[in-house]
C-alpha cells in the first residue's frame, strides 16, 4: 500500500439529527458507489486523520469509494449520552447519517464490535445495503453451551478492566492498548490518544456492558446481501471458528483469511485487507449489485396482540357499546403505533398484527398499548417475535409472524412476552424481563424459551 502525507487531508466533519442527538459523520472520495464504515470499539473521526497507521487506510478505502464514516453516539465527536447506543439506536443513527450524506444504497464495512450492527441492518434494511464486508467479527460476545467461542464471565471482566487501563499511568496505559494488537511505539501513543479523545473510562465501561450481551445469531440467517467475512490468521479476541460459523449462517457469505494480521490490523496488513475489499465490492458494483431492488425477504419484529374476555365483554355491553367500545381500543392501538413507528398491517376483529424495525421499540409500544387500554378498563395479550419475514404485497407473512402469534397466545392477561430472539437484540435498552422458561408453541418447530417484559 503506497503511503501518503496524511498531514495534508482535510476532511469536513458534518452533523446529523438522530432523534435528539447530533452524530458526527465524513464524507471522503467521489467513487461510484458509497461505503459506510461501520467502526468498533471507539473512534475520533478528526484525530483518526492523524495516526500514521490509520490515515493511509481511510485514504486507500476512499480511493475506490465514496467513503462514509461516522463517530458512535457517545464518543469521538458525537454528542456525549447517557449509558451506551443499543444495536437498534444504531442503526437509527446510520440511516441518520446516510440520509444527511444524500446515500440510498450503500456497502457495509463492520469492523469488530462494529460487524454485530452491519448485519442487523443488512437484514432489517436490505433495500439500503448493497453488499457486507465484516472483519474480526463475532455474532455473540459471551460463552454459550451452544456458542463455546465467547467469552467467561472471567476473561470478559479482565477485558473491561484491561480497557479502563488506558485512563491510568501512562505507561501502564500502552501496555493496555498492546494488548489489542501489534503495535509501534508511535502506533500505541497514537491510538492511545484517540481513545482518550473519543471516550470517558464512564463511555468506555458502558459500551463492555452492552457489547456483553451482544447476539445476533438468530439474524444471520437473515443476511441476504453479498457478504465477505475478513479474519486475521493471528487474532486472538476472535477464534478463527467464528468466522466459519457465521459464514455456515449466512447466505451467499465467504471468508477470506488474512496471513499475520491480528484483531486489528495496522500498515502491515492493511495492504491485503484493501485489496480484498476493493475486489469484492468492485465486482459487485460491476455486476449491477448496486441497483435498487424491491426485497421479497426482511427482518422485522411482529406484535400480535388481542383482548382477554372479549365475548364475555361484547355480551355484557351489546352490539352498540362493544362497538364504541371497540373504536376507542383501537384509536389508542393506533396511536401508539404511530408513536413508536409501528405499522398496521391487519386487524381481525379485536386483534391487532403489526412489524416493526427495530424491537426495542416494539416493546416499548406494547407496553405503552398495554397502559393506555387501563383507562378503557381493558386487559390485552401482546406477543413478540423477530425473525426474517416474506414481504407480500407489502405486508409480512411466514414462520416468524406465526411464531409472533404463538407467544402471544401463551402471554397472560396485560402481559407483554417475548421471544428469546427479542431479548437477545435489545440488549443495552434497559428492558427488565422475567423467565417465563421454555415452551412448546402449536405449530411451530423447536422449544422456545420465552420472556415477559417487567420494566421498560
Amino acid at each position: 500500500m503506497r503511503r501518503r502525507d496524511t498531514t495534508a487531508v482535510q476532511v469536513e466533519t458534518r452533523y446529523a439529527r438522530s432523534g435528539e442527538v447530533n452524530i458526527a459523520y465524513q464524507v471522503v472520495g467521489d467513487g461510484p458507489f458509497d461505503l459506510v464504515f461501520v467502526p468498533g470499539y471507539v473512534t475520533h473521526l478528526e484525530s483518526q486523520w492523524k495516526m500514521q497507521s490509520f490515515a493511509p487506510f481511510l485514504e486507500e478505502l476512499a480511493s475506490f469509494s465514496r467513503l462514509i464514516r461516522f463517530d458512535k453516539r457517545g464518543t469521538g465527536m458525537s454528542d456525549r449520552v447517557s449509558g451506551a447506543p443499543t444495536l437498534e439506536t444504531r442503526m437509527d443513527d446510520v440511516r441518520a447519517v446516510m440520509d444527511a450524506a444524500g446515500s440510498q444504497r450503500a456497502a457495509f464495512y463492520g469492523l469488530s464490535e462494529g460487524a454485530a450492527m452491519a448485519i442487523l441492518f443488512a437484514a432489517t434494511y436490505p433495500e439500503r445495503t448493497a453488499a457486507l464486508v465484516v472483519r474480526s467479527a463475532f455474532p455473540r460476545s459471551m460463552w454459550a453451551h451452544d456458542y463455546p467461542w465467547g467469552r467467561s464471565d472471567d476473561e470478559y471482566e479482565s477485558d473491561v478492566n484491561r480497557a479502563l487501563q488506558a485512563f491510568g499511568p501512562r505507561e501502564q496505559a500502552r501496555e493496555a492498548v498492546r494488548a489489542l494488537g501489534e503495535f509501534t511505539d508511535e502506533e500505541t501513543d497514537a491510538f492511545l490518544e484517540m481513545i482518550r479523545f473519543g471516550a470517558s473510562p464512564g463511555a468506555i465501561e458502558a459500551l463492555h456492558r452492552m457489547n456483553r450481551e451482544i447476539d445476533v445469531r438468530h439474524v444471520l440467517p437473515a443476511v441476504r446481501v453479498p457478504t465477505l467475512i475478513l479474519r486475521g490468521s493471528e487474532d486472538k479476541l476472535v477464534p478463527a471458528e467464528v468466522a466459519d460459523y457465521m459464514a455456515s449462517n449466512i447466505p451467499s457469505a465467504r471468508v477470506t483469511e488474512i496471513a499475520g494480521a491480528g484483531h486489528l490490523a495496522f500498515v502491515k496488513y492493511q495492504g491485503p485487507i484493501i485489496s480484498e475489499i476493493r475486489s469484492f465490492l468492485t465486482e459487485i458494483w460491476e455486476s449491477g449489485g448496486w441497483e435498487e431492488q424491491e426485497p421479497d425477504r426482511v427482518l422485522a419484529t411482529v406484535l400480535f396482540t388481542d383482548i382477554v374476555g372479549s365475548s364475555e365483554k361484547a355480551s355484557a355491553l351489546g352490539d352498540r357499546g362493544w362497538r364504541e367500545l371497540l373504536e376507542r381500543h383501537h384509536a389508542i392501538v393506533r396511536r401508539e403505533l404511530l408513536r413508536f413507528r409501528g405499522r398496521e398491517l391487519d386487524t381481525a376483529g379485536d386483534g391487532f398484527l403489526a412489524s416493526f424495525d427495530g424491537p426495542a421499540r416494539a416493546i416499548r409500544c406494547a407496553c405503552s398499548i398495554v397502559e393506555g387500554l387501563g383507562e378503557l378498563d381493558l386487559e390485552i395479550r401482546a406477543g413478540l417475535h423477530t425473525g426474517e419475514c416474506e414481504l407480500v404485497d407489502g405486508k409480512v407473512a411466514g414462520i416468524a409472524v406465526h411464531t409472533g402469534a404463538r407467544v402471544a397466545a401463551q402471554a397472560q392477561p396485560g402481559e407483554v412476552l417475548v421471544s428469546s430472539t427479542v431479548k437477545d437484540l435489545v440488549a443495552g435498552s434497559g428492558i427488565r424481563f422475567a423467565d417465563r422458561g421454555v415452551r412448546e408453541l402449536a405449530g411451530v418447530p423447536g422449544d422456545w424459551h420465552l420472556f415477559a417484559v417487567e420494566e421498560i
